[in-house]
């Protein structure tokens, strides 16, 4: 058995290409699905009532 080294980078940089590639579809199908979900708005009104006591005046 003969053991062989592989010089051609060509191929390999194909490779990379075509993965970095799906990887990036994937994520633009991930993003875009994401924005045709229609997530609920809050029901009930926010209100927090901060007191003047807790802001300080800095000249």
């Amino acid at each position: 058995m003969q053991f062989y080294k592989k010089t051609s980078s060509r191929q390999s940089l194909i490779g990379i290409l075509i993965k970095l590639t799906l990887i990036f579809l994937f994520i633009l199908g991930i993003v875009f699905f994401l924005d045709k979900v229609d997530f609920p708005t809050p029901k009930k009104d926010i209100k927090k009532i901060i007191p003047n006591e807790n802001f300080k005046i800095i000249k």
